[in-house]
């Protein structure tokens, strides 16, 4: 006896939603990862304009000062210097040379569209983080700096743009590889290089931790949304597949 949910089953709508869901997957998961870390970027800015975060900023920052004297940072000159090379990861020069090598490498292996994508998510991340820094218009920490800084605090532009770069290109790097434990990779160290470009920047006192997490939300939002984008269109054919790896480890070009 064929029972109601046979009936669905075998329902024409009922499939067609089956198989769109199982077919975008990947996709609808981009836009529901993207969708939560905007909504928590537009909480974060909501408490930082309440003055709900204060406690928390204060907090957070004073773990990295001499209690006797807040204006010394703790640590070892040395440990000052790493600090400055990490942060100097997430800096707009360092970060264009880095895009440029990236963009070299997919054009040179016939991945242009991906090589302008790359450029478009970066600079659009880039004109997004300034608009927003103007837009709140937040003071920096008054403290002593390790740092000279030019622009408002919220959100960290270190913090966005080392996410909307590094996870872009671990997302494209982890298209390219040819097994999962590069991939797992790819998207490691992104994450990785992306979290401690924002711990450096707390170190040397020149944001709020509201400031890194408002970064980090809405880099990594922009970055997912641009890595959405990219996947939809390779699906559609107006990007191109990466070449696959034969066992060999000579590339083929996929069908």
């Amino acid at each position: 006896m064929e029972t109601m949910f046979d009936r669905l089953l075998a329902n024409k709508h009922y499939r067609r939603v089956q198989s769109f869901v199982s077919g975008e997957i990947w996709l609808l998961g981009a836009i529901a990862g993207a969708s939560g870390l905007l909504l928590a970027f537009l909480s974060i800015a909501d408490e930082v304009l309440e003055g709900e975060t204060e406690a928390f900023d204060k907090a957070i920052l004073m773990l990295f000062r001499d209690p006797a004297n807040v204006d010394r940072v703790i640590g070892p000159e040395w440990v000052h210097e790493m600090i400055r090379d990490i942060t100097a990861l997430g800096s707009f020069s360092l970060l264009g040379l880095i895009v440029i090598g990236v963009c070299a490498y997919l054009v040179m292996v016939r991945l242009k569209s991906a090589a302008l994508l790359l450029v478009i998510s970066v600079i659009g991340g880039t004109l997004l983080s300034t608009f927003l820094k103007m837009g709140y218009n937040r003071p920096r920490p008054d403290l002593t700096a390790m740092s000279q800084q030019f622009t408002a605090s919220f959100p960290s532009g270190h913090a966005m743009l080392s996410a909307v770069t590094f996870l872009t290109i671990g997302a494209v790097l982890a298209r390219l590889a040819p097994t999962r434990n590069l991939k797992i990779f790819s998207i490691g160290s992104a994450v990785f290089l992306t979290l401690i470009v924002g711990f450096s920047r707390l170190y040397m006192g020149v944001h709020f931790p509201s400031d890194i997490l408002a970064g980090w939300c809405l880099g990594a939002a922009w970055a997912m949304l641009c890595s959405a984008i990219a996947f939809k269109l390779q699906k559609t054919g107006a990007v191109e597949e990466p070449a696959e790896q034969t066992t060999q480890g000579e590339s083929v070009e996929a069908k």
